[in-house]
């Protein structure tokens, strides 16, 4: 079972890194995410040069895409080419987006009538797509996940990991990577969250 964290140049490194690290505490199990860029390497917001572990390519293949973000998705979704890159399937896949992430779903036509979640500095133009953002940090249909705000992250790769493996491997993952003395408050809350926002799957 793949994931292929897409990470464009410019991401935020919290999108794409907290993500990719929580799902891959379940690579013995058979999951494992996997950073995917369009060139062989992405420079950060902040300036962290990163090398892309697998081609935009991969994205086809994979059972779950995420959709990082990044100060330059406007960019992205502006890029005919680079959205050609992105033949993403619902139908087969688990497809999720982190906050601007969300403007490429909706430039997709992946989102529908479906709301969504983002940042705050997106939502005007995911809006403008004719998108209703909620204020939530995740909010899943289908295998449509959207998740807003860089720590909300956790939900999204919690809520892949349900999906994949069940929910005690997502409740162990997150159990792993939580503070000290908050194991528990955080489990309860990640997992609380994610269940919230599955509204079509209750």
């Amino acid at each position: 079972m793949q994931v292929a964290v897409v990470t464009f140049d410019g991401f935020n490194e919290l999108d794409s890194f907290i993500a990719s690290a929580l799902i891959n505490r379940c690579r013995k199990d058979g999951l494992e995410a996997f950073i995917t860029t369009p060139v062989p390497v992405v420079t950060s917001m902040n300036g962290v040069e990163v090398t892309g572990q697998r081609p935009m390519g991969f994205v086809t293949e994979a059972d779950v895409v995420l959709i990082g973000s990044g100060v330059k998705t406007r960019d992205v979704v502006a890029d005919d080419r680079m959205l050609a890159m992105l033949p993403l399937d619902p139908s087969r896949q688990l497809i999720g987006s982190q906050c601007s992430g969300a403007l490429v779903l909706a430039r997709l036509g992946l989102l529908g009538r479906m709301p969504a979640c983002t940042d705050m500095t997106s939502r005007p133009y995911v809006e403008a797509c004719d998108v209703t953002v909620l204020d939530a940090p995740f909010y899943a249909e289908g295998n449509i996940a959207t998740a807003g705000g860089c720590l909300a992250s956790q939900y999204l790769a919690a809520w892949v990991i349900t999906r994949m493996l069940g929910e005690d491997a997502a409740r162990a993952a997150v159990g792993y990577a939580a503070p000290v003395g908050e194991v528990q408050e955080t489990v309860e809350r990640v997992m609380g969250t994610v269940h919230a926002g599955e509204v079509a799957l209750r």
